[in-house]
Formats: structure tokens, sequence, C-alpha cells
């Protein structure tokens, strides 16, 4: 049995703890195991004669508290829309899934884990379509996969927002600001309303709850006449005023099939200024959720999954995804388990968040 790994999309603290439990794993039953670089890349010959690497007890060895990924990823790697350039200079998006799916045969590879996102696994899906067999990984810090309860990366990334909101508190209340923090999270409001609540900031604002600003100033102004001078916004990337539209910054990538996220913190600290006459700035946390090593909990529920996937392989459930039904990891059809999982309204943290006297902006 020779199986191939790859890493797609976004990098997630954990993702180095798959590959070695994953490659352990098929060690153990006589397997041999190969990485495939910088996502779908290296078995398009895209990385040269090192795209396609052996994996070994030695090469593994040691990097399970690494954040990164030792087999490298990229956000353009859609073999389905891959961006060529054109004789006139501009960029066309082709298919190349074809050639996946003929060079996985030449290869002689008998698997495939993928591990990724959204939409990472999406592409998995299809390429499972195309007769490639496929177990897929959930991989991605926003917890926005329905299929698991939790994706490793999350724990990871809420720790560090947490860190970065609980320090803001100082300054903030040294100089009486309102300091308003944007945390990743796409179109999902998970990192910003369980770092937010465990930072204790006073509003937390989220995809799935328009905000009226409005509201958000009533409550700086609420907690200035009760003695509180500084207040704390945490912002999730996606977060949307009621009737508006997404805070984007412009394309930095030619060939991205969706716009870049960014910038909403620092509208919504421009308007709190003007509505509060407060003295409110703005903090964009960006990549730094991504990087540095894992949590203990994302380190293990990362090695738990890169084992279930090769036991998944050992099986032939091919077209499923491993994914935590809390206390079990279990499998789920591939295509399914990558919907998209926002935060529920009424969830009991939401509750428990309102019933603290935290501002949604609603």
């Amino acid at each position: 049995m020779r199986i191939l790994i790859q890493t797609g999309g976004g990098d997630a603290p954990g993702l180095n703890a798959v590959i070695r439990a994953a490659t352990l794993a098929a060690l153990r039953r006589g397997w041999e195991v190969y990485g495939s670089r910088n996502s779908y890349n290296g078995l398009l010959g895209e990385e040269g004669p090192e795209g396609l690497f052996r994996l070994d007890a030695n090469r593994v060895r040691g990097i399970t508290f690494l954040g990164g990924t030792i087999l490298g990823t990229t956000n353009r790697g859609n073999p389905f829309q891959w961006p060529s350039r054109q004789p006139d200079g501009s960029i066309a998006l082709v298919d190349r899934s074809d050639e996946v799916v003929r060079a996985f045969r030449r290869y002689r590879f008998d698997a495939l884990i993928a591990i990724g996102g959204d939409g990472s696994l999406r592409i998995a899906a299809e390429l499972a379509r195309k007769g490639l067999p496929v177990v897929g990984v959930p991989k991605t810090i926003d917890n926005d996969i329905a299929g698991t309860d939790v994706s490793f990366g999350f724990d990871t990334a809420v720790n560090v927002a947490t860190d970065a909101i609980q320090r803001l508190h100082s300054t903030a209340e040294a100089h009486e600001r309102v300091m308003v923090a944007e945390v990743m999270g796409r179109y999902a409001g998970w990192i910003a309303l369980h770092s937010g609540l465990a930072g204790t900031a006073d509003a937390i604002l989220i995809p799935e709850i328009p905000f009226r600003i409005e509201r958000v100033a009533d409550k700086v102004l609420e907690r200035e006449r009760q003695g509180r001078l500084f207040s704390i916004v945490v912002c999730a990337e996606g977060a949307v005023p009621e009737g508006g539209q997404l805070v984007t910054r412009e394309l930095e990538e030619t060939g991205r099939q969706e716009p870049l996220l960014g910038g909403v913190a620092e509208v919504v600290a421009r308007q709190l200024r003007e509505l509060t006459g407060k003295d409110t700035r703005s903090l964009v946390l960006g990549h730094l959720q991504r990087g540095g090593s894992p949590t203990a909990y994302d380190r293990n529920l990362a090695l738990r999954f890169g084992a279930a996937a090769v036991r998944a392989i050992a099986d032939g459930a091919f077209g499923t995804m491993v994914a935590l039904r809390h206390p079990q990891v279990t499998r789920v059809p591939l295509a399914e388990g990558v919907a998209h999982k926002p935060v529920p309204v009424d969830a009991d943290i939401v509750q428990t968040a309102r019933e603290m006297g935290v501002c949604f902006g609603d």
C-alpha cells in the first residue's frame, strides 16, 4: 500500500501532528508513505524533483509540537481552477484535475489523505468523484466545518486571541480608551465568540448577528456612566452591520476566487470614536492566530485524526472524512461533512454572554 499525504489551504496549528500520526500508523502496517509538497503542486510536478518525497519515522520525528506544515501549503492550489498565465500576460483559470488523477495513478498511489478546510476538502470530494481514493481530515482555525464538533487549530487560535484580548485590558484602562480587536474566522464567529467571552470583552460582533454600531456605542457610554472608562470590543473579520456589507481588502493575489476579509475593526473603531468621543484604537491579530505551537488539545485531536485516517484507508472507507463526534473520532461522508457551520444564535454560549451583559450590537 502506497499512500500520499497533502495539506492545502491556510495553515493551522496541528498539521504536523496529523502528518506524524498518519505516517507512523501507516508504517506500522508496512505501507509506504509520501508527501506532496505545497498541496497538489508536488503531484503536478510544479515543485521539481522534490515535489513528492518519502515520509519515514525520521522525517516525522519531533514535529508534533511544531506549527506550520513540513509539507508546505498554498491557497492557490485548486486543480479545478488553476491560475495559468496566458500569452498576453493575463491570468486564466484552467482545469488540471485530470492531470492530478493521471499523476496519482502513474506514481501507483493507493490512497490520498487530504488535510484541509472546507475549500480544500470540497476539492478532495470532487477528486473522489473522479475516482481518487480519498480520506479527508478537517483542518481550520475557523471551526466552521459542519461534519465535526471541532477542528484542530481552533483551540490554539482561541487561546492566542484570548491572551491578546486580556493584554488589551490593562492598556485600555490605563489610557481610558476603547480597544477594538479583530480576529479571524471568515464567515463564522466561533473564534470571536469564544475568545471574546473568555477575555471578558464588553461587545462581541460576529457574522451571524448583524450589528448596529449605535448599540455598541450605547454599551460604551453605559460603562462610562458606571465609572468604567474603557471598553473592549472583539470583531470577527466577517462581522457585518445591519443592512451593510462585509469589509474587504483589495485582492492581493491574482486568481483568488473570494474576497480577502479584513478591516472591520478599523471601521468600527472610527465609528465608535465619532459616536462616543472616546479615544478609540483598533488592532488586527491576523496570522498570529495561525502561528506557533499547537495547544495540547489540538495536538491530541490532530494525532487522533491522523491515526483515524489510516484506519479508514485500511477499512477501504474512501470518500469519507474523519470527524470528532464527542467523545469519539468517527467518519462522515466527505461531501456532506464540509458544509458550513455558523454559530447558532441561540447557542448556550451566546446566551451565557448575553446574561453577563455582553453586547452583540443587535
